[in-house]
């Protein structure tokens, strides 16, 4: 039996418009399941749930694999295997990587409020982690069921399900960079960013900051102790001016903790420091500055634990064509363009482009408000992301670079 032709990206798309409600129930049923990076039971649901929605929409996979996460959530492998000429050997192989944990604690749900429609009237669909990411995780596999159904050769198909990017694929990571460098391609189901695809992105720094003072009753004996509270708030303030949004180097400290009494000066504080830089020489600039910040009580010691956790990501040579190729599919589709743009937020295709291996980022949801209340995506873009995916999978069915 011959197999049919790639068909166009126009005919993907209509084809995806006419089962949109479908793959919204989809988007709202990953949803309805909460799944915080900090809520175990939740995760492991949440995993359950979106393994047999890819099952039912894709049939058992070929070959699968979870791996624990420990105090993250698990990871799963799906793959599917390639139909195109030479399947397993010269047909191509595309990760397709998505993660299914969220910023919000569990309970956010019961209170979420809709958002009403957009200014020009369009509808709009929020949820928690309806945006980031829940929709790419769905557009994902009805795209590839959708190239399926086409009867076009395919490439094989791993899908990649991770629950702890969002605190920084702690476990994940490995799983990430061996599966990526087994692949040929591999295609991140982030949301867009206003439709425009991420082929940059800010490496980022998790730093824990610790300052052990000496503790001493405030009223009694004040002079006796070392306040860290005191020295940890100076050190914060000096790192902060440490920041060069000019070179993209952004230093926020999120978390700050400390004492054990109102009436006790406080012998331990800690603050956790979110970092962002676009270069690995601001990478080492922040590391050198942050090292040398002195405190005015030389009694008080202060230890920087530098967890830097993604690397800065750019378009690099091998990525190139890969961005080249979805253009072309978005304008088979009927679309001016397809942009590309650089981010500030991170995101698991950071440790895929530092291998120095083609990756794209940004191509799943069409919204906006990450990590906020108004968290949404335009229920009238599902169609053309899933379309375009389908139509980057069928034409990946030789491998894009080797």
């Amino acid at each position: 039996m011959t197999a049919s032709p790639a068909p166009a990206a126009a005919a993907l798309t209509t084809r995806a418009q006419e089962v949109s409600s479908r793959i919204v129930d989809d988007i709202l049923t990953l949803v309805r399941q909460e799944t915080s990076s900090y809520d175990l039971p939740g995760l492991a649901a949440g995993l359950d749930l979106l393994r047999e929605l890819t099952v039912q929409r894709l049939g058992q996979p070929d070959h699968e694999h979870r791996y624990p996460g420990g105090e993250c959530g698990d990871t799963l492998t799906l793959t599917y295997a390639g139909t195109g000429t030479g399947a397993g050997t010269g047909a191509g192989h595309v990760l397709l990587v998505g993660h299914y944990d969220t910023v919000w604690p569990t309970g956010t749900l019961a209170g979420w409020e809709q958002p009403g429609a957009s200014e020009d009237g369009r509808e709009k669909l929020g949820g928690p982690g309806i945006f980031d990411m829940k929709t790419g995780l769905a557009q994902g596999i009805w795209a590839l069921k959708l190239a399926r159904e086409s009867g076009a050769p395919l490439p094989t198909v791993t899908f990649l399900f991770n629950g702890d990017e969002e605190i920084g694929s702690l476990s994940s990571r490995p799983v990430i960079e061996e599966a990526a460098q087994k692949a040929d391609v591999t295609l991140v189901l982030e949301p867009t960013a206003h439709g425009a695809v991420k082929t940059a992105r800010k490496g980022t720094g998790i730093f824990q900051v610790t300052a052990t003072g000496v503790e001493a009753h405030a009223g009694l004996a004040p002079q006796d102790g070392a306040s860290a509270i005191t020295a940890l708030s100076e050190f914060v303030v000096a790192a902060a001016k440490v920041a060069a949004p000019d070179r993209g180097t952004t230093i926020s400290t999120g978390l700050f903790r400390g004492g054990s009494a109102i009436n006790v000066v406080a012998g331990q504080a800690t603050a956790g420091v979110d970092i962002r830089v676009s270069s690995e020489a601001e990478q080492a600039r922040v590391d050198e500055e942050l090292d040398a910040i002195k405190v005015s009580d030389p009694r008080v010691r202060i230890e920087i634990d530098h967890a830097w956790n993604r690397p800065p990501m750019t378009l690099n040579a091998a990525s190139a064509p890969l961005l080249a190729l979805a253009r072309e599919v978005a304008r088979e589709q009927g679309r001016d363009s397809l942009p590309d743009t650089a981010v500030g937020g991170a995101s698991d295709a950071n440790f895929v482009a530092a291998l120095g291996l083609p990756v794209l980022c940004g191509m799943g949801a069409v919204g906006d408000g990450a990590h906020a209340q108004g968290e949404f995506i335009y229920p009238d873009t599902v169609a053309a992301q899933t379309g375009l995916v389908a139509g980057v999978l069928v034409r990946l069915t030789r491998p894009l670079r080797g």
